[in-house]
């Protein structure tokens, strides 16, 4: 079975290398393309790729009036939340690659996916290395009683934290809470120091030229200390098949996903 797919951002730093990887594939087809500063344009001369005979979209909403079953989205975390929700309410299954959304905003997509039977798969990364990151802090959290969380990322990103440190603590937060020996709250001097508080992991962000994405996991106990790190390099090349596999088993679930491991066999 061949699967009909819209990239939303298909011109943009992951969503280029997404369209060719998709068009190397034998179950994957690509439909749809959504780029606003591309709108009207063929995706075939903006790529300089001749298999892409596409019309580019100006919206998620009009490129899905071409029968969809997967819409991927790499946009903006000003786009990505309205995107998500108008592919639900259209009964497209929905593969998450933008960052900035809320736990209030994951509640709400949860909500509609469940109310119209589709699958929506989350990842803050879709790299194999950031997913085992959260495996290993998951892990680690359960014997260790003490962590925080630093993420890294360009002095041009615009939302803290990164979305990959987002699900991190959302993961965490399912093993438990880390423990403060001084309460957040009983801190003496700038309590904004001390990071911010998501779902009850303190999480430090920081805005610097020379970083694309990094992210720590620390964990500290009585004379010793474990710290669990990602790096991300320039390209985007480890984020394509992460998303090439999370196209192909959302589907198969109803309902919010977050985290590619939850997926992996």
């Amino acid at each position: 079975m061949t699967l009909n797919i819209c990239i939303a951002g298909a011109t943009g730093w992951v969503g280029r290398p997404l369209c060719a990887a998709i068009a190397e594939t034998n179950d994957l087809r690509l439909v749809g393309a959504v780029a606003r500063s591309h709108a009207g344009q063929n995706l075939r001369d903006v790529l300089s790729d001749p298999r892409f005979d596409l019309r580019i979209n100006a919206s998620v909403a009009e490129a899905l009036e071409t029968p969809t079953d997967v819409l991927v989205d790499y946009t903006s975390a000003a786009a990505v939340k309205e995107n998500v929700l108008t592919a639900i309410r259209r009964g497209v299954h929905v593969v998450v690659g933008s960052s900035g959304l809320t736990e209030e905003d994951f509640t709400a997509i949860g909500q509609a996916a469940r109310e119209y039977n589709v699958g929506v798969l989350a990842a803050g990364n879709f790299s194999l290395t950031a997913v085992l990151l959260e495996r290993f802090a998951c892990e680690a959290a359960r014997y260790l009683a003490h962590w925080e969380i630093v993420d890294y990322a360009s002095d041009a990103k615009i939302d803290a934290p990164s979305g990959t440190a987002r699900e991190l603590a959302h993961r965490l937060a399912e093993i438990g809470q880390p423990m403060h020996t001084v309460p957040i709250d009983q801190t003496i001097g700038s309590r904004e120091s001390r990071g911010a508080t998501l779902n009850g992991n303190q999480v430090h962000s920081i805005r610097l030229p020379s970083f694309v994405i990094s992210l720590e996991a620390i964990f500290g106990a009585t004379d010793e200390r474990l710290t669990i790190r990602h790096d991300a390099g320039t390209s985007a090349t480890p984020y394509i098949q992460g998303t090439l596999l999370a196209i192909r088993k959302v589907r198969d679930h109803v309902g919010l996903i977050r985290g590619l491991d939850r997926v992996l066999d």
